[in-house]
């Protein structure tokens, strides 16, 4: 099969997973910014499937306007993110650079924050490598593109101008996006994926 375009996920493909408690503490510290005590695990439950009427009726509960709280979640978020790479806690995967041998346009689609996704990209040098790429806000729009929808590949696919794109992930859901958009995928296994995973099954049942 010949493609003429191939599509990355990043968080887990491009770049090393973040990490789950740090996503947890940051959504903790979004809380106390409203003086609240929330339930944060859950939150990053809801944040991670995309639940924004979730998240908006737990706001409402706490007497929190939902468009404030989200964008300081973001903001919280945001910045844990750029600390990790600040600190060496986070890295480019070595094989990356064999991206720059593919002959076919690139792009990246990610759940991950569109500020995270291109700063990352801008520091560990590969932004030049990629001619489109996607994430996903913390916003009801943004939440509602996760995937498995499939809006953003298609939309990064568009940009491309192809008609037999691949997208390479590491999540079943990255998979199941790629079938939802009517394209072939790639599944890869990354050494710190089951670590994430532990990590992220130890916040949320804390």
């Amino acid at each position: 099969m010949h493609y003429d375009a191939v599509l990355f996920d990043f968080d887990g493909v491009v770049v090393e997973n973040p990490s789950s408690k740090r996503l947890y503490d940051a959504l903790g510290r979004t809380y106390e910014t409203f003086g609240r005590t929330g339930p944060a695990a859950e939150t990053f439950q809801e944040l991670m499937r995309g639940d924004f009427e979730s998240i908006a009726t737990r706001c409402r509960s706490l007497g929190i306007k939902t468009d404030s709280f989200c964008a300081q979640a973001a903001r919280e978020m945001v910045r844990t993110q750029r600390e990790e790479v600040e600190r060496g806690l986070r890295s480019a995967y070595d094989d990356v650079t064999a991206m720059r041998s593919l002959e076919a346009p690139l792009g990246i689609v990610s759940d991950n924050h569109p500020t995270v996704v291109s700063t990352l990209l801008d520091r560990f040098g590969l932004r030049s490598l990629f001619e489109t790429v996607y994430g996903c806000p913390l916003t009801p729009d943004g939440l509602a593109r996760r995937k498995p929808d499939p809006t953003n590949i298609e939309a990064a696919i568009d940009d491309l101008e192809a008609e037999a794109a691949l997208y390479v992930g590491d999540r079943a859901v990255d998979i199941q996006a790629a079938d939802n958009a009517g394209i072939d995928s790639v599944l890869v296994s990354r050494a710190d994926a089951e670590r994430a995973i532990e990590e992220a099954r130890t916040v949320l049942d804390s």
